[in-house]
């Protein structure tokens, strides 16, 4: 445990980063498993209507460096290529 004042101040500020990064990164989540769960029912304009908003959401995760760059880059690569796939 923190021994001194701004250990304990650092802790309680990472404690708080923590819990807003584990919120942002379960809602993108939520929301790409929600769009793959329209492309796997075969809902094209559903997929393709939630696709540009979840995209937006992963990059807004990744400028927060909640998450890695290329990770939300290959994310969002492989949702684009699945919505694509389902339209033609």
């Amino acid at each position: 445990m923190a021994n001194t004042k701004s250990a304990e101040k650092r802790h309680r500020q990472n404690e708080k980063a923590r819990a807003r990064n584990k919120s942002q990164r379960s809602r993108m989540r939520t929301a790409v498993k929600r769009l793959q769960a329209a492309v796997e029912s075969g809902d094209a304009g559903a997929a393709k209507q939630m696709l540009s908003g979840i995209l937006g959401l992963i990059d807004a995760t990744a400028q927060k460096r909640i998450i890695h760059a290329n990770t939300a880059s290959r994310t969002k690569s492989r949702l684009a290529k699945r919505v694509a796939r389902l339209q033609g």
